[in-house]
């Protein structure tokens, strides 16, 4: 399994690999935020690449989540977002 980091988000799906993966909430913290554990469908080889997709949506409240307008990036055509949050491997 994997721990992410979040706070203040809504998490709605979870994949690994393209195969729907469980995932839940650990004891919220004042303001380290809430863990996010998610068990992965199958079990990965020592060296195997996962591709993990997070359907999500933040709020005003997201501190750890921060957005770039487009006229912020370099090809200042599109937003970014990016995450302070680390993970953690169990």
């Amino acid at each position: 399994s994997q721990v992410l980091d979040t706070k203040d988000v809504q998490v709605f799906k979870v994949t690994v690999n393209g195969q729907e993966a469980q995932f839940a909430f650990g004891e919220k913290h004042s303001f380290k935020g809430t863990p996010l554990e998610i068990t992965f469908p199958n079990e990965l080889r020592r060296g195997q690449e996962a591709i993990v997709e997070i359907s999500f949506e933040s709020s005003p409240q997201s501190s750890a989540l921060q957005w770039f307008t487009p006229e912020q990036t370099s090809g200042k055509k599109h937003p970014f977002l990016f995450s302070q949050c680390q993970v953690e491997f169990i």
